[in-house]
């Protein structure tokens, strides 16, 4: 047990998570950004696809796309909410 619940002061309630239990608001906003997430990823393919070499520039978009893609999908999965409501 923490101090303040030994002592008998009020513990601050967990943070609630940023989407709640929405599962509609978590599905748009992660399909989004997978939909962001490929549309990076579509412009540094295009010019790969010409038979140019990638650049430095053209290589942080693809990591950027891969990022945004996998931020999209922790989002609708929701992998802290989750364990949130086993634990209870």
């Amino acid at each position: 047990m923490s101090k303040a619940a030994k002592q008998g002061k009020e513990v601050a309630p967990p943070p609630k998570p940023l989407f709640g239990s929405c599962w509609g608001c978590r599905v748009l906003s992660g399909s989004a950004l997978i939909g962001a997430g490929y549309w990076v990823y579509l412009g540094p393919r295009r010019i790969m696809n010409r038979g140019n070499y990638p650049s430095p520039w053209n290589i942080f978009q693809l990591t950027f796309a891969v990022g945004l893609v996998c931020w999209g999908v922790v989002i609708i999965a929701d992998p802290v909410g989750n364990q949130m409501k086993t634990n209870k």
